[in-house]
C-alpha cells in the first residue's frame, strides 16, 4: 500500500487535473455558448458555430463527472461542506447545465426563427451562467467560506446564497467568465468558417484583455485579505480529522507557498504571458492552444496558493478542510488510485482522439447543405 501522505498529495494533483481537464475541454463549449449570439448575426452563422462544438460537448462534460465523482470518493468532508455551503449556487448550475443538451436537442426541431431565438438564448445562458458561477465560488474558497461542523460532524453553513457575491468573489467571476470566453472564442475563430471566425477572435482578443486584468487585480487584492495558517505540525498520514489543528488568519497569507517556494512565481508570470499571446498571435490555431494552457495557469495558480486547504473556514478557521485531513481511508484512495490509472488514461486518449476526427472548418455550404438533404430541423 502507498504511503498515506504521498496518496492524498497524489489525489490533490488528480483533482488539479480533473478541474483543468473540464475547464480546458468543456470550457471552450461554454464559451461559445455564451457568445453564440454575438459570433452569430443569422440562423446559419449560429449553427455553425454550435456545429463545430456538437461533436465534443458530451464527451467533454466526462471531466465534470469525474471531478464530481472524485470529490465525493476521495474527499467526502469536501463534498458534503461545500453542497452544503454552495446548495443554491449549485442548483443554478445544474439548471443551467441541463438547459445545454436540452438546447442542442430542441434548437434545430422547429423551422421557426422566435422558436429557434429562444433557444438560442438558453443555450447562452447555459454558457454563461455556469462560467460565472464557478469563478464565484473559486472566489469564495479565496475569501474563505462561512461554515463549521457540529459535535457530530455534521457541515453548517453560516452565510447566505447572496453573501456568496461578494466583491472580490465578482471579480473571479469575471475572471472566469472573460477567461471561459477567451478559450470558446479562440475555438470558434479556429473552427468556423470567416466571417464568424473573424468576430471570435476579436472578442477573443477582448475577453483576453479582460482576464489578464481581473487576474493581476485579483492577485493584488489578494495581498489585503486574511488566509489561514496552520500553527505547529499537522501529521500527514493521521486519520482525517479537521478539528484537531490549530488555525490562525495572517494577512496576505495566500503568497505565503510562492514566498517559501520562489519557482511557484513561474505559473502566474507565465499565465499572464499566455493571455497577451492570445492577443497577439495571428495563427488561430496557437492563440487556442494559448488560451488553453493560460486557462489551466490560472487554475494552478490558485491551487498553489491555497495548498494544503482545500476549503477554508471564515467564521471557524481550524474546521477548514486541508488535504490531510479531509480525504478518505487510505484502503480507499489506494482502490481509487488504481482506477484513476486505467480510466483516466483512457479518457484523454478518446478526448484527443475525437478532437483529431472532429478536426476541420465548419462552413456555410457545409450547413446550408444539410437544409437540402433535411438535417437543419
Amino acid at each position: 500500500m502507498i504511503d498515506y501522505s504521498l496518496l492524498r498529495m497524489i489525489w490533490w494533483v488528480l483533482l488539479g487535473v480533473l478541474l483543468i481537464g473540464f475547464a480546458v475541454t468543456d470550457g471552450y463549449d461554454l464559451g461559445l455558448g455564451a457568445i453564440l449570439r454575438l459570433i452569430g448575426r443569422d440562423d446559419v452563422e449560429r449553427r455553425m458555430a454550435l456545429e463545430s462544438i456538437e461533436p465534443n460537448w458530451e464527451g467533454n462534460q466526462v471531466w465534470f463527472i469525474l471531478g464530481g465523482g472524485a470529490v465525493f470518493a476521495a474527499w467526502p468532508l469536501l463534498y458534503a461542506a461545500s453542497f452544503s455551503s454552495f446548495y443554491f449556487a449549485m442548483l443554478l448550475l445544474l439548471v443551467a447545465l441541463i438547459l445545454r443538451p436540452v438546447g442542442f436537442a430542441f434548437r434545430n426541431r422547429l423551422p421557426h426563427a422566435r422558436w429557434r431565438g429562444a433557444w438560442d438564448w438558453a443555450l447562452t445562458i447555459a454558457g454563461a451562467v455556469p462560467s460565472l458561477v464557478f469563478g464565484v465560488a473559486f472566489g469564495n474558497l479565496l475569501l474563505g467560506v462561512p461554515f463549521h461542523f457540529s459535535d457530530e460532524m455534521l457541515p453548517i453553513y453560516d452565510g447566505s446564497f447572496i453573501g456568496l457575491f461578494r466583491p472580490f468573489a465578482l471579480l473571479a467571476g469575471v475572471v472566469s467568465l472573460a477567461m471561459l470566453v477567451m478559450h470558446g472564442a479562440c475555438f470558434a475563430a479556429m473552427r468556423v468558417e470567416d466571417p464568424v471566425g473573424q468576430r471570435a477572435r476579436r472578442i477573443a482578443r477582448i475577453a483576453a484583455v479582460v482576464a489578464s486584468i481581473g487576474f493581476v487585480v485579483a492577485g493584488l487584492w489578494l495581498r489585503y485579505l486574511p488566509a489561514p495558517a496552520i500553527v505547529g505540525s499537522l501529521h500527514a498520514d493521521a486519520p482525517s480529522d479537521p478539528l484537531v489543528k490549530h488555525v490562525v488568519m495572517i494577512d496576505g497569507g495566500w503568497f505565503a507557498n510562492y514566498a517559501l517556494n520562489p519557482w511557484m512565481i513561474a505559473v502566474p508570470v507565465l499565465t499572464v504571458l499566455l493571455l497577451i499571446a492570445v492577443v497577439l498571435c495571428r495563427a488561430r490555431w496557437l492563440a487556442f492552444l494559448a488560451s488553453g494552457a493560460a486557462v489551466a495557469g490560472i487554475i494552478l495558480t490558485a491551487g498553489l496558493a491555497m495548498f494544503p486547504f482545500l476549503m477554508p473556514s471564515s467564521t471557524n478557521p481550524g474546521h477548514g478542510l486541508t488535504v490531510w485531513d479531509a480525504s478518505s481511508s487510505q484502503r480507499t484512495l489506494g482502490i481509487m488510485l488504481v482506477a484513476a490509472a486505467i480510466f483516466l488514461p483512457l479518457i484523454l486518449a478518446y478526448t484527443s482522439w475525437a478532437f483529431r476526427v472532429m478536426r476541420g472548418t465548419v462552413t456555410r455550404a457545409h450547413v446550408q447543405s444539410q437544409d437540402e438533404l433535411g438535417g437543419g430541423y
